[in-house]
């Protein structure tokens, strides 16, 4: 039995609660690695409909751990209000379901308004698409080795040196914004006021994950946003502030690199994007309003439309190659039913050149304009299919064109949000 790594393979909201929730049965432990509660994932489970940001997708499953793990920045009030939210559907969060690295930072109240700050004093071209949720701020502090973390809470009389660090860099900011400072006090009682809350939940997460290994226990780390977000392989700097490529699953979770033995990219049918930054693919016209209003492609946390455009498996294909993926779970198919024809990228001309990669500037990739290859559609509905012979043979015939472009085959086939109407290809548990 393998353990898995899930990971988006575009630009985030590819479906992966679902995919999730379904692998999650096979699971034992679900482990979200990196991100905060700006990841948006949606299950509908029994008629049921769950959105988390913050929690992993195994918390509604029974008999499963959830962890957040140390990639994960933290906010307490947040993580206290998600649990709410579950309680009051009957879903139980206890120690015995959830645990919280020690060592995982918190997202202040200095963090959100930093973000938003930033965020509504940019100029139009260089607003990133932030949700203001203070994510970015949460990370710029762990790497500068400023941050308050979840293990600080158990000793909140130690905290006076911290804060003083902590408000040293954030007042300086808040200066240049001409905003009143920070006083520690506030901080403190910030911190008390959610202190007991999370500290039911701490644990060495990095010793815990590695006893339940050994033991032979099966993990599923489940990765937010999507490779194409990542810090350092996205399309920078209209990324989020972690590393969302599935190497990160290690370094997040404190487990070694070999702990996980497959990794399973999740893709829409189409390409989606949430936010500023290039989108080659794009569809400002009917068909891009179509695929938006079928594919319901409103963001989970923030409620903004989502852009919308054909596939690009020029961006696929690299994030395959930039996240170790081993298959693809393909989601959404049953939104491009009806369509006379389906286009696809395959490359990109940039200035009179055909290249089949996104260059790293940010200026090329704002230059690249699209190759398209035209498929034929289907009339026939793929909603709810369940099995390979359920599919008009135009659309298998694009999942295979899609195999072929992405180099990497379709492990999974998502036809519907229900969990059930999915199309196993392999496991990703026995590989």
């Amino acid at each position: 039995m393998a353990n898995v790594v899930v990971v988006g393979a575009q630009w985030g909201d590819e479906g992966k609660g679902k995919i999730v929730d379904w692998l999650s049965v096979e699971a034992d432990v679900v482990v979200r690695f990196q991100g905060g509660h700006n990841a948006g994932h949606t299950l509908v489970i029994d008629g049921v409909v769950y959105k988390l940001s913050l929690l992993p997708s195994g918390i509604v499953r029974p008999g499963k751990l959830s962890v957040i793990g140390n990639g994960v920045v933290v906010d307490p009030h947040h993580l206290v209000k998600e649990i709410g939210q579950l309680r009051e559907k009957g879903v139980e969060v206890t120690r015995d379901n959830l645990r919280i690295a020690e060592n995982a930072p918190l997202i202040l109240s200095i963090h959100r308004e930093l973000d938003a700050l930033r965020e509504n004093n940019a100029s139009p071209g260089a607003k990133i698409g932030t949700t203001m949720r203070g994510i970015g701020p949460a990370y710029e502090d762990k790497v500068g080795r400023r941050a308050i973390r979840v293990m600080d809470l158990a000793d909140l009389s130690t905290l006076d040196a911290k804060i003083e660090r902590l408000l040293a860099h954030h007042n300086a900011l808040r200066r240049g914004f001409s905003l009143p400072e920070i006083q520690p006090a506030q901080i403190r009682d910030e911190l008390a006021q959610v202190a007991g809350e999370v500290l039911q939940y701490m644990d060495r997460t990095w010793s815990l994950l590695e006893d339940l290994r050994r033991g032979g226990k099966r993990i599923l780390f489940e990765g937010a946003q999507g490779a194409l977000l990542d810090i350092d392989h996205g399309t920078y700097p209209f990324v989020t502030s972690s590393n969302t490529v599935a190497a990160n699953a290690a370094t997040g979770s404190g487990l070694g690199p070999k702990a996980a033995q497959y990794v399973l990219g999740i893709a829409k049918a189409y390409t989606t994007r949430v936010g500023g930054g290039p989108f080659p693919c794009e569809l400002t016209d009917e068909i891009g309003k179509t695929i938006g209003e079928r594919g319901h492609e409103f963001g989970t946390v923030t409620g903004r439309a989502r852009r919308c455009g054909w596939f690009d498996a020029v961006l696929v294909r690299q994030t395959v190659k930039t996240s170790g993926i081993d298959g693809i779970a393909f989601t959404k198919l049953d939104v491009l039913d009806g369509f006379d024809e389906i286009k696809v990228c395959t490359a990109y001309r940039l200035d009179g050149e055909v290249i089949d990669y996104l260059p790293a500037s940010q200026a090329a990739q704002a230059r690249v304009e699209p190759i398209y290859e035209t498929i034929a559609g289907w009339t026939e509905t793929t909603r709810g299919a369940r099995s390979w012979a359920d599919l008009p043979a135009a659309a298998v015939k694009y999942v295979r064109r899609v195999e072929e472009l992405i180099e990497a085959p379709v492990a999974l086939l998502s036809t519907s949000p229900e969990r059930a109407d999915t199309i196993l290809v392999h496991n990703p548990f026995r590989d």
